[in-house]
């Protein structure tokens, strides 16, 4: 699901170019050479050290100069959102995704009118989707990357990362419907129908249009009528033949009633 594109780049290169340029042919200087106390100069040339990592995709350099450079940014300086957007991506490339997460919410919580603030947002739910990789397993981070992306569209509606958050959300939706499916079809091969109608149920009014909702419609009838619960049969097929009417099985599940004489 992470996908890190061209801006990132391109947003280096830019940075790079942003701060006071150090002195001609003067060499870089070491991060261990950066006081607490730096000079302008120096975190400049920190700075130009992180953005060239960056570029270079030298990931655990980056993450090493941009936590320094984090340290030494005097208050309001314009960079120290795009330091904190870049941290996170150097920890989501090195896997460490709740260190990234971290640092794009910085972005977006301390700096919510940072133009950067939106794409670290979605990114944020980038990293905390990342660790929902299996549908059977835990969704706790899966829920935590959809609240994230729904977030973003309430706080930056209408903009390229808020269309990109809701492709993810729809992305998401799809798989908690998958694992509701698998959870029904679980109880379906124990028999114990009763449960299997509880998530099918659930994952037809929670997710209608989800891939696997005609599926589990089709279940539904399967199980209502195991248990004999002709109305249910009735009503599941009239809604099957009004939306789902070309779905691999609906006709054998719910065949045409007989024409009134």
């Amino acid at each position: 699901m992470i996908h890190r594109s061209a801006w990132l780049l391109l947003l280096a290169g830019a940075g790079a170019c942003g701060g006071a340029r150090a002195p001609a042919r003067a060499a870089p200087t070491p991060v261990s050479a950066v006081s607490e106390t730096a000079s302008r100069g120096a975190i400049d040339s920190l700075w130009t050290q992180s953005m060239h990592a960056v570029r270079r995709g030298k990931w655990g350099d980056a993450a090493k100069n941009l936590q320094r450079v984090l340290l030494e940014l005097p208050p309001g300086d314009p960079r120290s959102a795009q330091a904190h957007l870049f941290l996170g991506e150097a920890q989501l490339a090195l896997g460490s995704n709740l260190e990234a997460a971290r640092e794009f919410r910085k972005v977006s919580d301390d700096t919510p009118n940072d133009p950067l603030a939106p794409e670290a947002l979605l990114r944020a739910g980038d990293a905390y989707a990342d660790l929902w990789r299996k549908p059977e397993l835990d969704p706790s981070y899966g829920q935590t990357a959809l609240a994230t992306y729904q977030e973003l569209l309430n706080r930056y509606p209408g903009g390229t990362p808020a269309k990109r958050a809701q492709e993810r959300i729809e992305a998401l939706q799809e798989r908690f419907a998958y694992k509701e499916y698998r959870s029904a079809l679980y109880y379906m091969r124990l028999k114990a129908y009763d449960s299997a109608i509880l998530y099918l149920k659930d994952l037809v009014a929670t997710y209608p249009r989800s891939k696997v909702a005609p599926d589990a419609l089709i279940r539904l009838v399967q199980a209502y009528r195991t248990l004999g619960y002709k109305e249910d049969v009735a009503e599941t097929c009239g809604y099957i033949r009004r939306f789902h009417s070309g779905a691999p099985g609906a006709g054998k599940a719910c065949p045409a009633e007989p024409a009134a004489s």
